[in-house]
């Protein structure tokens, strides 16, 4: 199943059914009075979260979605019956964005939100009956209503946050720990969208989010860019894995702080970092107590792609 994260599509509610203007009409009754009814109300236009959902991979190919329009009333006082909802599925984490207002953010399974109310019935000539207008000609149209844009943007809910360089070891550690069986390669950029994993014990559930690796800018869009940071907004805690071979693993930590840094008023620094120092297995002692002089007041774990068991210790 391919990952998207955002789209944006229009939907539109149902308008409402005309009201009738019908007068009754009966063998030797020459007055029979009106027995117009009323048109039924549009359908709404409601989406709804599932947990069974990763993706907005379908609103991706059908971008127009309206819902049914009520039916019109008719003579013999019937009423129109009512237009169909419409009812949209979407990832639980999903917000409903428009005009850059959020509309709605959601973050239980089953939650549902009306983002287009149908239109309104109209009246038919029977509603306007009373005692001094016993045949009224009124009957009125029903609503109409107008179609809108609005933007899906999901953000992963998980427990932990994988951040780090590309190539740090984020997609091995999460296989290590959770039942995910993400791409893993030795180049840089092998995860290309979020991947999510649970690691299970007789007490706990945790939800890891393995995210794309970052690089210098991303808080502006470079490289994987922003959107990828939203998907840890969410997280309680960060994991923040370093490639301990790597010559500027400190100045890539820093440089991953400041994007979190800059990523809307600071809420991702906020979060809590375990710092996971990756590959000692192939670093020479004398770099290796470098960076834990660097993290000295940290709270740091040292593991090794091959030390499965060590992994597993952070959980």
């Amino acid at each position: 199943m391919k990952f998207l994260d955002q789209v944006e599509i229009t939907v539109k509610a149902g308008n409402g059914g005309n009201g009738s203007g019908s007068f009754r009409h009966a063998k030797f009754l020459e007055f029979g009075g009106p027995d117009g009814g009323d048109g039924g109300k549009g359908g709404d236009v409601i989406i709804e979260a599932k947990n069974n959902i990763n993706t907005l991979i379908d609103f991706k190919y059908t971008t127009k979605y309206y819902a049914e329009n009520g039916k019109n009333g008719s003579g013999k006082q019937k009423y129109g019956e009512k237009g169909k909802d419409l009812i949209l599925y979407v990832p639980v984490g999903t917000e409903v964005i428009e005009n850059e207002t959020v509309l709605h953010d959601f973050k239980t399974e089953g939650e549902r939100f009306t983002v287009a109310y149908g239109g309104r019935g109209g009246h038919g000539n029977l509603h306007y009956k009373s005692s001094t207008n016993r045949a009224p000609e009124r009957f009125d149209m029903g609503e109409q209503t107008s179609a809108k844009t609005i933007s899906l943007h999901m953000k992963l809910i998980a427990d932990v946050g994988l951040i780090g360089f590309p190539n740090a070891g984020k997609s091995t550690f999460l296989s290590a720990v959770t039942n995910a069986k993400p791409k893993i390669g030795d180049y840089p950029f092998t995860t290309l969208y979020p991947n999510l994993g649970v690691f299970r014990d007789f007490e706990h559930e945790i939800i890891f989010a393995d995210i794309p690796g970052l690089i210098e800018g991303a808080s502006l869009g470079a490289g994987l860019g922003d959107r990828f940071l939203a998907h840890i907004e969410r997280c309680k805690i960060l994991i923040h894995l370093i490639d301990s071979t790597d010559e500027d693993a400190v100045k890539k930590f820093e440089i991953i702080n400041h994007e979190l840094k800059n990523y809307k008023n600071q809420i991702l620094l906020a979060k809590k970092q375990i710092i996971v120092l990756n590959k000692i297995d192939e670093v020479v002692n004398e770099d290796l107590q470098k960076l834990r002089d660097f993290f000295k007041n940290d709270e740091i774990f040292e593991i090794s792609v091959v030390e499965i068991d060590k992994i597993s210790d952070i959980v």
